[in-house]
């Protein structure tokens, strides 16, 4: 089982955290006109990284910016708003829509190349 769980790679686990967070940035939005609802999200990276067991980005140029990693990565995080609204409430929807969108087409992503994966596994089945 461990060589088809390495066959598969990253995406198996990308699309478990991509699910989650879905989930977490479709709750924002469906929060966003509840008075004093605070955004939250995930650190998609780390918690990825610390889901595979490696480390931070490394930069291999002094132009590079480096990623700092400060929050615990199996944590939820507030999200600091650009414009608070009145009622206390954190959600900007603009954002959370961008969020949302760019989540789901990473998704979609990793599951193309699932589904490429299993079709690749299929075919050696088979013997095509």
């Amino acid at each position: 089982m461990d060589g088809i769980r390495q066959h598969f790679g990253i995406h198996d686990d990308a699309l478990a955290l991509r699910s989650k967070r879905n989930d977490i940035l479709a709750s924002n939005i469906a929060n966003s006109a509840t008075p004093h609802f605070k955004a939250r999200d995930i650190d998609f990276e780390a918690t990825l990284a610390k889901a595979l067991q490696s480390g931070p980005l490394t930069t291999t140029n002094e132009r590079h910016v480096a990623q700092p990693l400060n929050m615990r990565a199996d944590r939820l995080h507030y999200r600091d708003p650009v414009n608070p609204s009145l009622d206390g409430n954190t959600v900007e929807l603009a954002v959370e829509q961008m969020q949302f969108s760019e989540n789901v087409v990473r998704y979609q992503t990793s599951l193309t190349f699932m589904n490429r994966k299993v079709s690749g596994l299929l075919s050696a089945i088979k013997g095509e």
